[in-house]
């Protein structure tokens, strides 16, 4: 398959809190799967997470922690356009031109700007209210057809979706209209002690989600605190919310079908299911952690990587925005 062939996906992940196995096993591991079948565009989406008020050194290290574990998980800086959104100001112009053809009905129905806001009532900020379209021109900008999303942000692709097509009423074919990405593989992992509730890096209880960079005999300890039920029958089903989940992770990192884990454990109890579970955990991000590290301690590689993913991104993003510009009647430069 060639270059003009592939289709193009764009993802972004926010650089609030470490990431978790939860972000690895549905979603980065996935993406390692993608890079020579699309044409793929990452992003660290710094822009989103000022939304929220931030200590200026957490941000930035965690910026540059989100993408080393990106680099370590197996992600291809030669196969991959990887950068930090703040570095391409592309971004923030078309949010603005998007802005002005987003209507504050459609922003005001969002779910996540009524959670979010809920929650921190001291900041309710325009940004937090105009984050979709900050979204929207994140995806439009490249000509995305896919984009990766969980039930969370199905309301954001859908917004995405309608200002494009708006917009293309409007000038003609200028935004290709993207479609949801399902992917064939990756699993759907939930807290460790609220399993009936997706594991989050933003968790106030820290042993309700396992981080990437997390020690060895801390991820034993919190897999072995792991809510289950008094049933000590390993079964996968809707009513074993804690042991399902234990037994989709053993799955995801296996290759194992539930099925196949299940039958793996007849006759045996939680603790067996539990140390299983920890000891793939641990083994599975070994190497990540160990490539994290290299990375991590080389800033010549990083600034590298950061500089090239940011040119070339923006180089392309601004072939779009350009379009956009003439297409609204700003005047060029030169006349």
């Amino acid at each position: 398959m060639t270059e003009t062939d592939k289709k193009t996906i764009f993802s972004g992940i926010q650089p609030s809190g470490s990431l978790t196995l939860g972000n690895y096993l549905g979603a980065v591991k996935n993406w390692v799967l993608l890079q020579d079948e699309y044409r793929c565009y990452y992003c660290v989406v710094d822009l989103h997470a000022i939304t929220v008020r931030q200590d200026p050194a957490e941000l930035k290290a965690r910026c540059l922690e989100v993408m080393s574990l990106l680099l370590a998980a197996g992600l291809d800086p030669g196969k991959n356009i990887m950068f930090f959104q703040s570095h391409v100001s592309s971004h923030a112009e078309l949010a603005w031109v998007l802005n002005c053809y987003t209507y504050m009905g459609e922003l005001s129905r969002m779910t996540q700007f009524k959670e979010k806001s809920g929650k921190n009532e001291e900041n309710v900020n325009s940004g937090l209210f105009t984050y979709p379209v900050l979204m929207a021109a994140d995806i439009l900008l490249y000509n995305t057809d896919l984009v990766p999303v969980g039930a969370d942000q199905k309301q954001h692709l859908e917004i995405s979706r309608d200002i494009a097509i708006r917009f293309n009423n409007l000038y003609g074919d200028v935004f290709t209209v993207p479609e949801p990405y399902i992917p064939k593989v990756g699993a759907k992992v939930m807290s460790l002690t609220e399993p009936e509730k997706k594991m989050s890096k933003s968790d106030e209880n820290s042993f309700g989600y396992i981080a990437l960079l997390d020690a060895p005999d801390l991820i034993v300890k919190k897999i072995k605190r792991a809510v289950t039920d008094s049933d000590n029958t390993v079964r996968y089903a809707e009513d074993k919310a804690g042991i399902s989940n234990l037994m989709s992770i053993l799955s995801a990192i296996t290759g194992k079908s539930v099925e196949a884990v299940e039958a793996d454990f007849a006759g045996k109890g939680y603790g067996d299911l539990k140390s299983a579970v920890a000891e793939a955990v641990v083994e599975e991000l070994k190497p990540l952690q160990e490539r994290y590290r290299q990375i991590r301690a080389d800033k010549a590689y990083l600034n590298a990587i950061m500089k090239e993913g940011a040119e070339t991104a923006y180089a392309n993003s601004q072939r779009l925005l350009r379009k956009v510009y003439k297409k609204i009647g700003f005047a060029p430069r030169e006349i």
